[in-house]
């Protein structure tokens, strides 16, 4: 099969979106800024979903399901968030179509059919929620309630890319609501440390913990909690937030509970989210001018093997070791795939499947047989070796770890070296300009500053790193002090 990528130096942007199609993770719809996640991409988020499922049980959360559409009075309740989101909204006004009486087939609103209250198709569901916990929670024995929802929500977005930003995406979205303020800042913290632990160990991506800038955190949020991650063209991607929210909207819904003493207070909340923009990130990290580039823990396919045959008897012979070796793995809980079509020659299925990310191929012929060996090659370093047949399960097994090891250190050893302390803003546009990634700066703390340099260099503040090192300077910008650095970037 050819691939016909365009390379990532000749131009990133179109070899991602590519990238995407070919390799038959996603399309576009015909609904504008809308995408088709094909079976490929949706077997890797399934396996996402499953494993961050897994991570919020272990730490007390349920899975819950809210409603759709969220009326436009309640969205208002908290100011903040309704004023963040208002521009992203999509609105729902009727409830009825019917035969447009000048044109035979066609069908047009019907007047008559206006809702009394509008209502606004999620763009988050912290309104809807919130209004239902009233509900849930009187006493200090209904808390911590912890909560999550799989779910899809609509931010009607201009410019649309592929999983990156789209108009409408799938997400979890984490609710919890708390008895103490100290409970629900523990909770968020938590929060971002299983994103962290899932991005880097299950993605093999890196990941800075930090804090949003005041200007930067989720509106309606007292605290944003982040973990950022860095691409391999020097972009910065949001890789997932949990926020603090203090009381806002506890306050707003009136969602208050008696004390042990029998006072009412109002409850201390939390949200936290990530969602489908993870693939793009899967994506931009580790793939290559061939195709896509797997860890082996997301790879809905972690080994392929492609047999070589001339005649039915050959392939016969095998197909019999195969089925063999295919039984041992799966055993191990490992997903392999035999490509015997009879359909495409091995080329094309070297191609196709190199394309796809499968970590590990194994290609197996008469002399294969006839020496007891298997060819291996690796997707992510394209390099092959002839592994005895005896031990290939053992190594195979083995080999998966380390694959999905040289991917995270790979990424590690790309962050080290496009992360830039610069002390002027002359080096601060230069870096950013000609090597890209992050830029440790000092910043002066003001949101006009912060905004100034956006405006100048279209670089953000990507979070106040959780392990920032006191340190007193000038900022960048301005020269006023500091008292310690921050990570700017360009970002998705």
């Amino acid at each position: 099969m050819s691939k016909n990528l365009t390379t990532r130096a000749e131009d990133y942007s179109k070899w991602y979106n590519e990238l995407v199609v070919k390799a038959d993770l996603a399309e576009n719809s015909g609904v504008r800024g809308c995408m088709v996640i094909k079976p490929y991409g949706y077997a890797i988020w399934e396996k996402m979903q499953a494993e961050l499922d897994r991570k919020f049980k272990e730490t007390g959360h349920s899975n819950a399901y809210f409603p759709l559409f969220v009326p436009k009075s309640m969205f208002e309740a908290e100011e903040k968030n309704a004023e963040g989101f208002a521009k992203e909204c999509a609105i729902v006004t009727h409830y009825r179509l019917k035969n447009d009486p000048d044109n035979k087939g066609k069908l047009i609103v019907d007047p008559n059919a206006k809702l009394e209250e509008e209502l606004i198709v999620r763009p988050t569901s912290e309104a809807i929620i919130w209004s239902t916990y009233k509900g849930w929670v009187q006493s200090y024995r209904d808390l911590p309630l912890l909560i999550n929802q799989w779910a899809n929500v609509v931010r009607w977005e201009m410019r649309t890319r592929l999983f990156l930003r789209t108009a409408e995406f799938l997400w979890q979205e984490g609710h919890t609501a708390h008895a103490t303020r100290q409970e629900a800042i523990e909770e968020s913290e938590k929060m971002m440390n299983v994103y962290a632990d899932f991005v880097q160990n299950f993605m093999a991506i890196p990941v800075v913990k930090g804090l949003k800038t005041e200007s930067e955190r989720f509106a309606g949020a007292e605290e944003t909690y982040c973990i950022e991650a860095l691409m391999q063209d020097g972009k910065a991607l949001q890789a997932g937030t949990s926020h603090f929210l203090g009381q806002n909207f506890a306050k707003a819904f009136d969602v208050k509970f008696a004390n042990k003493e029998g006072k009412q207070e109002f409850v201390w909340g939390t949200s936290w989210g990530v969602s489908t923009r993870l693939m793009g990130a899967l994506v931009m990290t580790h793939s290559d001018d061939n195709g896509l580039v797997l860890p082996p823990n997301l790879a809905p396919i972690q080994v392929v093997i492609v047999p070589i045959y001339k005649t039915d008897e050959q392939l016969d012979a095998i197909t019999g070791q195969v089925n063999e070796l295919v039984g041992e793995l799966r055993e191990l809980n490992i997903s392999v795939k035999f490509d015997n079509r009879d359909t495409h020659k091995p080329g094309f299925k070297f191609a196709e499947w190199e394309l796809k990310g499968v970590p590990v191929r194994l290609a197996v012929g008469p002399k294969d047989i006839e020496n007891g060996t298997y060819e291996v090659a690796r997707r992510d370093t394209l390099t092959k070796e002839i592994i005895e047949k005896d031990g290939i399960v053992i190594y195979l097994e083995n080999l998966l770890k380390t694959i999905q090891s040289d991917l995270f250190n790979s990424a590690i050893d790309y962050r080290k070296l496009h992360t830039t302390e610069v002390n002027t803003f002359e080096e601060f546009k230069e870096v950013l300009e000609n090597k890209g990634g992050f830029v440790s700066a000092h910043w002066d703390g003001t949101p006009e500053t912060e905004e100034k340099i956006k405006d100048l260099t279209k670089a953000t503040i990507r979070c106040i790193p959780l392990d920032q090192v006191e340190e007193v300077g000038k900022c960048v910008f301005t020269g006023l002090p500091s008292v310690g650095r921050v990570l700017f970037a360009k970002a998705y």
